[in-house]
């Protein structure tokens, strides 16, 4: 009886994210194959929504060593850079207006991701591939194993599943741990029309109204629509005492933590179209970073996940993509020089952004919030 020889792909890239898409489609801009598998059944398994602020030094930046900046530019939300920040009382504290001229605009998630999609050759992608394993075979190369029970090898093993990535304990004992914070999810339907005071009061782009240890954040999506955050500061097992299936009883647990604060406020949850989605904010440890093992590397939230706060998450996840992609065209012959290049930079830039993304969610939630984002922001412009 004979077992059949697992398939080889010289490069394979766990997680067809916003960062592994990047690296995939900078490698092919240098004629470099790689293999993505993800575990979305396909493209359109589930929602991408949300917006992202793309930065011009790190997203943009990736973007155009990926050759997609041009068109990327086509896709940004007009009026998206706006920001109004409120306190409890909705009364507004800061107001940008969108002057155009800003280096971050605003994109549909999905969108962009579309977007890397098809610039990618058919085929790329392995669809329905959920990982559950992998091992070194020695000398660089490792074994993946697939939920069906097919494996593959690869010499070249890049680990963008995510938080709770199946590649990360190659390289590192370290797991994300809860950050205090947790969000509740809603979205407002074609708000001028359905929701024209909620609209009013989150305006054209970025919306934040905050308190001690709790707030709103919103944004405005390019259909119309409001899509909300709810931010909570509560123990981690709180999302699981709330029957999140019983939208209305869900909304009043809610609400129940923002007693006192103004009706127009309240209302971008108790007006929610749909059910509420709940998630919980996970970290990993500032400056997290391991030692070179051959064959393998991290990206994206994989090697550093974070909290919203510093806006970093997509950007540095593209970023991480693009110079991993251009580390290894430049050193054709050596990976093991490509990912020691490519990581030499990778922890100091994501340490940085991880201790501002921390220190940001304390400030954001301080007992006198708003105070200690408006000062933030004036720090900015001084």
């Amino acid at each position: 009886m004979t077992t059949a020889t697992p398939t080889h792909h010289p490069v394979a890239v766990i997680g067809a994210g916003l960062g592994g898409l990047t690296l995939a489609r900078v490698l092919h801009v240098h004629g470099i194959e790689a293999a993505l598998f993800d575990l979305d059944a396909s493209p359109t398994a589930r929602a991408q929504g949300g917006m992202l602020d793309i930065h011009q030094e790190s997203g943009q930046a990736a973007l155009r060593a990926a050759g997609l900046h041009d068109d990327f530019r086509t896709l940004v939300h007009p009026g998206g850079e706006a920001m109004r920040v409120l306190d409890q009382h909705s009364v507004v504290r800061m107001k940008q207006d969108d002057e155009g001229d800003g280096d971050r605009p605003e994109v549909e998630r999905g969108r962009l991701r579309d977007l890397l999609l098809g610039s990618l050759p058919e085929g790329t992608i392995r669809w329905g591939a959920k990982v559950t394993g992998a091992r070194p075979l020695g000398g660089g190369r490792h074994e993946v194993t697939l939920a069906d029970g097919s494996v593959f090898t690869t010499d070249l093993l890049i680990g963008a599943d995510g938080a709770w990535s199946r590649i990360r304990p190659l390289v590192s004992d370290a797991t994300p741990v809860y950050s205090g914070l947790s969000f509740v999810e809603a979205d407002l339907l074609d708000a001028d029309t359905r929701h024209p005071d909620s609209a009013g009061v989150v305006g054209g782009g970025m919306f934040m109204a905050l308190g001690a240890g709790k707030g709103f954040l919103a944004h405005r999506e390019p259909d119309g629509s409001l899509h909300i955050y709810t931010a909570l500061k509560v123990p981690e097992e709180w999302i699981d005492g709330i029957d999140f299936t019983d939208t209305a009883l869900a909304k009043a647990a809610v609400l129940d933590q923002f007693a006192g604060w103004d009706e127009s406020l309240r209302a971008l949850v108790a007006d929610a179209d749909g059910a509420l989605v709940p998630r919980r904010i996970h970290t990993l440890p500032v400056g997290h970073r391991w030692d070179r093992v051959p064959g393998v590397t991290l990206l994206g939230d994989a090697a550093h996940v974070m909290s919203p706060f510093a806006g970093e998450g997509a950007n540095l996840a593209m970023l991480d993509g693009a110079e991993l992609g251009a580390a290894l065209a430049a050193h054709p012959r050596d990976t093991e020089a490509a990912l020691a290049a490519y990581e030499q930079a990778l922890f100091p830039r994501s340490e940085t952004s991880a201790a501002e993304s921390a220190e940001n969610l304390i400030t954001c939630f301080r007992d006198d919030a708003p105070q200690g984002l408006l000062d933030l922001f004036a720090g900015y412009q001084a």
